[in-house]
């Protein structure tokens, strides 16, 4: 069975300014639902471990994706006791994906973990993915000859113009698409909230939560 590591942030609060946040819901519940639907596992972790914080903006429960796993007790076992990403070993994943929210912006960027651990399962052969903010787990990420992972890599992420547009451009600690482009990532913009998926090879990229779904299908059509 093909195993996905899912990883989400730990971070809780938009910097300085006191303003509660977390991982998005629909980010993570939208690619696991086609996980699910291929019969792949998944394991949930977090940079901290334990039970990771949600935008409480994301909790939309006439999304019916999100309705179903919420109720899921397993989903909600996972959930509580989310994986320190420092523990996971790379050789039991196929595939690792990187939900968003903004809370990641302080803390997928930096982590020793996340550097890593995309290195590893990326210079194996395996998928790496990500949607919206998840992107920023990818920023600094270095292969083995130095280079960084993006550089000359076609991807999206959570534009510029969509941080200015939720009136978050001064409170994010760098502006995603702007880091990414200046490590050599080729950054394609659609037009802001819409639905856009890029894939490189092995690398699944999602522009927000609208395209999280597409994420998923994509990483599901490289694993199988």
């Amino acid at each position: 069975m093909k195993k996905i590591l899912c990883v989400v942030t730990s971070n809780n609060v938009k910097g300085a300014t006191g303003i509660p946040t977390g991982f998005w819901l629909s980010e993570l519940t939208h690619p696991l639902e086609k996980f699910s639907a291929a019969g792949f596992d998944y394991v949930l972790a977090s940079i901290k471990g334990g039970k990771p914080p949600i935008d409480k903006d994301s909790l939309d429960f006439n999304d019916p994706i999100n309705k179903k796993f919420w109720d899921d007790e397993n989903f909600q076992r996972k959930l509580e006791k989310s994986l320190k990403l420092d523990d996971a070993n790379s050789n039991d994943f196929d595939a690792i994906f990187f939900a968003g929210g903004h809370g990641v912006m302080w803390d997928f960027a930096d982590s020793a973990a996340i550097d890593k651990v995309i290195r590893e399962i990326y210079e194996r052969g395996g998928i790496v993915s990500a949607v919206c903010h998840g992107p920023a787990a990818l920023v600094n990420v270095k292969l083995s000859d130095g280079k960084y992972l993006v550089d000359g890599k076609k991807l999206t992420a959570f534009t510029d113009a969509e941080e200015a547009d939720v009136q978050a451009t001064d409170i994010v600690p760098f502006l995603l698409e702007t880091e990414l482009k200046n490590h050599g990532a080729n950054h394609i913009a659609a037009a802001n909230w819409s639905n856009h998926v890029e894939v490189d090879g092995r690398l699944v990229t999602g522009q927000n939560p609208a395209s999280a779904a597409g994420v998923g299908v994509e990483v599901v059509k490289l694993l199988s």
